[in-house]
């Protein structure tokens, strides 16, 4: 279904609303970058810092909002202003560990972290922004497990420093921030903590039950979960408290997106309903390059490469783009079959992108782009390089494997072929027979190396045992790299003669064999010959062999040579 399409095509052309008129306080910045707004966040701060220089907080959450918007660098140097203003900014040290896990810092990212936590003192809200900063995506879009853990772990932490005891003496303090319940939570849910989640979830809403946030987060929880119909009812219950809350149309864009490919039968209602709540969550965002690229993942995730392709264009059009958008053009490129765009986007983004933003994924489809241009050898390498940087992406080695195997690099394409099928779960029998080809043809362009043959009778051999019934191409080559391991006629062994048995009651079955069938068949019968002649000494049996292979293939030679030196140089 072009359900994406639908959805993003109903952005394209929207006018986007913005205010000229900033109401000056942190508070309100901060629910501008709640609600996704960020360029007014970013000129809310920055009048901000010329009226009230001396508040640490005014720099944090500008840098805040240049992390949020992919500047890192840019956020480093706001967030060492605000520690140039005071040096005991728990905040700033919290945001320069976080430019320092994005940098893949550990160690400055620890240090800056620690020293965050040393000056926090009662105040949650560093311990939050580190929390954040470890549940920002890797490279890959996701969140690893260990980073979930220690954003809880930091949490747990901040929840003691600044709890605060209630008017039940039986209830345990706690901290009355509901943004770190709504950050605790949403760590839950990335380590599948669903029932953890959501009581973090409803401890933000009873300490502050006009969180437009909390509601989505819950809303969010309840999507994952396939309920949504409970999903839909938090995000209203978000847009009640604020209508222009553009978060939670976005997440119930995409929940019914998810709805209606979960649930045929409500597609067609839920497409329309998500292409509505699109079109209000684009209107209630600022109309920046930022905000553009974040719609441009969205289009990413969602697989719309063909609207992705059109948006990226616009937006590499204009001047001051950010760089990444050569990111996008390339993967809609490849994706769109348009090669040779790809190409030149993805090495300009390659090469000129800062090395740290430049992402496993992007090496694949650089490496994907090589490849489709005829480059194959490069493009092997560039592969490999994105391997080197994610080792999860094991399927990349039947890519690589496919390229050998075409450019006839017969014994790497066996490698990669074995690499793959013992790693990836989407391999199939076919790759299996790549293998088993590719050692094959190894072996014939690099005797006498026999421990190809075992290879390759071993990929065969897999085949045979997992096939539901035989088959007969899997069994002849079964035949050749026997009778390859048998190559002595005057001292011949047998090995491949069950494997050409079995193949000739197959073809002989067939009501109408094959041209190639027939020359197969043949050789099968040629093989008989030669054991029943050189190895039994059954000369009866040899001509009877001998007889067939000439009557299936009147022009095979060695028939034709058997023949005539029995009769002494005469045809019969």
């Amino acid at each position: 279904m072009k359900i994406i399409s639908k959805i993003a095509a109903a952005g394209i052309g929207l006018v986007f609303v913005s205010s000229s008129v900033f109401a000056q306080s942190v508070a309100d910045a901060k629910k501008a970058i709640d609600a996704e707004q960020f360029q007014k966040a970013k000129s809310m701060l920055k009048n901000l810092i010329v009226t009230q220089s001396t508040k640490d907080e005014n720099y944090f959450y500008l840098g805040w909002v240049y992390i949020k918007q992919d500047y890192p660098d840019s956020a480093k140097a706001v967030f060492q202003k605000g520690l140039a203003v005071n040096p005991k900014s728990a905040l700033n040290y919290a945001g320069l560990g976080t430019v320092a896990r994005l940098d893949k810092d550990q160690t400055g990212a620890t240090n800056n972290f620690n020293q965050a936590v040393a000056l926090a003192g009662k105040d949650s809200k560093p311990y939050v922004y580190i929390a954040k900063g470890y549940l920002l995506p890797q490279a890959n879009g996701k969140v690893a497990p260990a980073d979930a853990t220690a954003a809880l772990n930091i949490l747990n932490k901040g929840n003691a420093a600044s709890a605060v005891k209630g008017k039940d003496k039986n209830v345990a303090a706690s901290s009355n921030d509901p943004e770190l319940f709504i950050t605790m939570g949403e760590a839950d849910r990335l380590l599948l903590k669903s029932d953890d989640a959501y009581t973090n979830f409803s401890n933000a809403l009873a300490i502050d039950p006009k969180s437009p946030a909390a509601n989505v987060a819950l809303g969010v929880l309840w999507k994952y979960a396939d309920n949504f119909e409970d999903a839909e009812k938090q995000f209203q219950a978000a847009l009640a408290i604020d209508p222009n809350y553009g978060p939670a149309y976005r997440e119930w864009a995409e929940t019914d997106y998810r709805w209606a490919t979960s649930v045929p039968a409500k597609a067609s209602v839920k497409i329309k309903e998500a292409v509505e709540q699109y079109k209000k969550y684009i209107s209630l965002t600022d109309n920046s390059i930022e905000s553009q690229m974040r719609y441009a993942d969205f289009l990413i995730n969602a697989g719309d490469y063909q609207t992705l392709q059109q948006v990226a264009s616009e937006l590499a059009k204009s001047a001051n783009t950010n760089l990444r958008v050569y990111r996008y053009l390339g993967y809609a490129a490849y994706e769109n079959k348009d090669y040779p765009a790809g190409l030149t986007a993805m090495t300009t983004w390659v090469t000129k992108a800062d090395p740290k933003r430049v992402i496993p994924r992007d090496y694949l489809y650089l490496g994907r782009l090589q490849i489709k241009t005829g480059q194959d050898s490069l493009g092997i390498q560039t592969l490999h390089k994105a391997l080197e940087l994610d080792t999860t992406q094991v399927d990349v080695y039947g890519e690589i494997a496919a390229s050998l195997y075409a450019k006839k690099k017969y014994r790497q394409a066996g490698d990669a072929y074995a690499t793959f099928v013992s790693k990836s779960r989407k391999a199939t029998l076919n790759d299996y027979l790549r293998e088993g080809f590719s050692y094959y043809f190894a072996f014939d362009s690099n005797k006498p190396d026999t421990t190809l043959l075992t290879k390759a009778d071993s990929a065969f051999s897999y085949i045979q045992h997992k096939a539901t019934t035989p088959i007969p191409t899997v069994v002849l080559y079964r035949a050749y790299v026997n009778d390859a391991k048998d190559a002595d006629r005057n001292n011949i062994k047998g090995l491949a003669k069950p494997y050409y048995e079995q193949y000739i009651a197959l073809i002989s079955a067939k009501a109408t064999p094959t041209d190639d069938e027939k020359k197969n068949l043949a050789n099968a019968y040629v093989y008989l010959g030669t054991y029943y002649e050189y190895k039994e000494k059954d000369q009866a049996k040899a001509a009877e062999n001998f007889g067939k292979a000439r009557d299936t293939d009147p022009t095979n030679k060695q028939a034709l040579d058997y023949f005539k030196r029995k009769a002494g140089g005469k045809s019969k």
